[in-house]
């Protein structure tokens, strides 16, 4: 549960011209959603592949955050330290979801709706976290992402690394 010094938790309400896709995707109701689909063939197509909605991007996503702590005056405490260690707690909460269930299938089948909505609780306050601390260390996260893909492909080329779990220090040229 995100509550940001024992004051209460994020509303998704804003001013933000995307709040009816906030409510559209609560708990992975975006398109893409996996599932299958049959061919002419009558074959069945392989699952597709989740993908997020478009909205809201990572920008509205920080500016509504920066809204809703300036409106309550916690800019003061919501400095890199305490938004890493509310992260970090906010992590623990997830883990806890997980903790006693051994391994849990893609797509979270056996889950109740309740479960996978704690969960999307969950996530969203690390998200929230995340892109928070982000802004406050000043780092344009979407491009930083993009710069690490960059060095992740050069650190563990396809070719060479297809199908093994090995950190990049333990392959050979």
């Amino acid at each position: 549960m995100m509550a940001t010094n024992g004051k209460g938790a994020l509303s998704v309400a804003s001013n933000c011209s995307c709040e009816k896709s906030h409510i559209a995707a609560v708990n992975g109701a975006a398109s893409g959603t996996p599932g299958h689909s049959k061919l002419q063939n009558g074959g069945a197509a392989p699952p597709q592949r989740f993908t997020f909605s478009p909205e809201p991007t990572m920008e509205d996503i920080r500016r509504m955050q920066a809204e809703f702590t300036d409106e309550r005056d916690w800019n003061k405490f919501h400095q890199p330290r305490n938004l890493l260690l509310a992260m970090v707690g906010e992590v623990g909460e997830v883990a806890e979801l997980f903790q006693w269930r051994g391994e849990v299938a893609e797509g979270l089948p056996d889950w109740s709706e309740s479960e996978r909505e704690q969960l999307a609780h969950e996530l969203s306050d690390v998200l929230i976290y995340l892109v928070e601390l982000a802004e406050k260390c000043r780092v344009d996260l979407p491009q930083a992402v993009l710069r690490k893909m960059a060095l992740n492909r050069l650190k563990y080329p396809a070719s060479k690394v297809h199908g093994s779990a090995k950190k990049y220090t333990e392959y050979k040229d």
